[in-house]
């Protein structure tokens, strides 16, 4: 089953192919990715985790469901890679800024 994910979300696709500078494509320049504990900002926040804890375990989201929730778009979906306990389910909490994400927070 293939979701429909809104614009900019559907782009986070490039996860699939491990490709960073894809994965950073939807954000706007000054978003905040909450995840690992930890608040990553803009770009190159995002990048230092992208390469520091997804690329090494080729970490690969695959979102089944998806809703909307006081404001923001809920995905809900397995990551699966060369992590302990893989797969794990994960929430991702988006806010959308028109076209760009502006933040996201990163739930086991």
């Amino acid at each position: 089953m293939t979701l429909e994910l809104p614009s900019p979300i559907a782009d986070v696709a490039a996860n699939a192919r491990l490709d960073v500078d894809g994965m950073l494509s939807p954000f706007s320049r000054e978003a905040v990715l909450f995840a690992d504990g930890g608040r990553h900002e803009g770009y190159a926040g995002m990048r230092a985790l992208f390469e520091e804890a997804v690329i090494p375990v080729k970490a690969i989201f695959t979102p089944d469901t998806i809703r909307h929730e006081d404001g923001q778009v809920v995905v809900e979906g397995l990551a699966h890679g060369d992590f302990k306990g893989s797969p794990i389910r994960f929430t991702y909490r988006f806010d959308l800024d028109g076209d760009l994400i502006k933040t996201l927070e990163i739930t086991a």
